[in-house]
């Protein structure tokens, strides 16, 4: 299985692409698309749509893992991000590719164990999960990878396949 992992943003948005096959799982890609902050939001989503269009046009993903906003400081900050998060959902359901949504405590709970992880320690997990020499740069490729790795885990965790996609709404 191959999926592709995306932490929504504006100016940056992480995408992290990997493999899943028996449970272990293997960085095929990961990086950043970046706007400029002088150009308007309307084409700065545009380029966000139409990188992750190239990304699933060109990896072919099984599935497309977002994660959910989290914000409580900057509201106007907050709308633009959720803009941009709607645009990556808007290129899986073009290309017809299943999207699947965590809230951040699910990607701490499921890449270090813990729901209140530091960042720190979530970075270091991806790093170990996918055998990497170091942690993946910039932190938004890391988050993504991190998202892409809670759905490949719970996808193939026993809860899933012994009873079906039905048996945890939690999953």
């Amino acid at each position: 299985m191959i999926v592709l992992g995306f932490d929504p943003g504006i100016a940056t948005v992480g995408f992290g692409i990997i493999s899943s096959e028996n449970k272990i799982q293997l960085p095929v890609r990961y990086g950043v698309i970046t706007t400029p902050s002088d150009m308007p939001l309307s084409q700065r989503l545009g380029c966000i749509y139409n990188d992750a269009m190239q990304l699933i046009e060109t990896f072919k993903p099984d599935a497309i893992a977002v994660e959910e906003l989290f914000f409580n400081t900057n509201l106007k900050t907050g709308i633009a991000v959720s803009h941009g998060r709607g645009v990556l959902l808007l290129a899986g359901v073009n290309m017809s590719v299943p999207l699947f949504e965590y809230t951040p405590l699910q990607v701490k709970q499921t890449v270090a164990g813990y729901g209140r992880a530091q960042k720190a320690q979530v970075m270091e997990m991806v790093r170990r999960l996918l055998r990497l020499d170091a942690v993946p740069k910039p932190d938004d490729a890391a988050d993504a990878l991190a998202i892409a790795l809670c759905h490949a885990r719970s996808a193939e965790s026993l809860l899933n396949t012994i009873g079906g996609p039905d048996t945890c709404s939690t999953i």
